[in-house]
């Protein structure tokens, strides 16, 4: 998708409704210490939300590879 072209005008115009809004103000996220130091462990929860569907697939795999083999050894006889 092509970016916007912005006109001059249009982009004043922008920029004093930014201006007015004050987005920043009304920002959402961690403001006190404790806050903070809750927030920077959320990383945590999905590690080991990854690491259990880790560890879930290989458990997947060893069951195939183990089918496989014993699939295989029936081939063979």
């Amino acid at each position: 998708m092509a970016a916007r072209t912005w006109t001059s005008e249009q982009r004043a115009k922008q920029a004093q409704a930014i201006h007015n809004w004050q987005p920043w103000k009304y920002s959402t996220g961690a403001r006190t210490p404790e806050g903070k130091a809750a927030s920077s462990q959320n990383v945590i929860i999905g590690q080991r939300k990854r690491r259990h569907e880790l560890e879930q697939a290989r458990q997947e795999l060893q069951a195939i590879l183990a089918k496989i083999q014993r699939l295989a050894r029936c081939v063979r006889t």
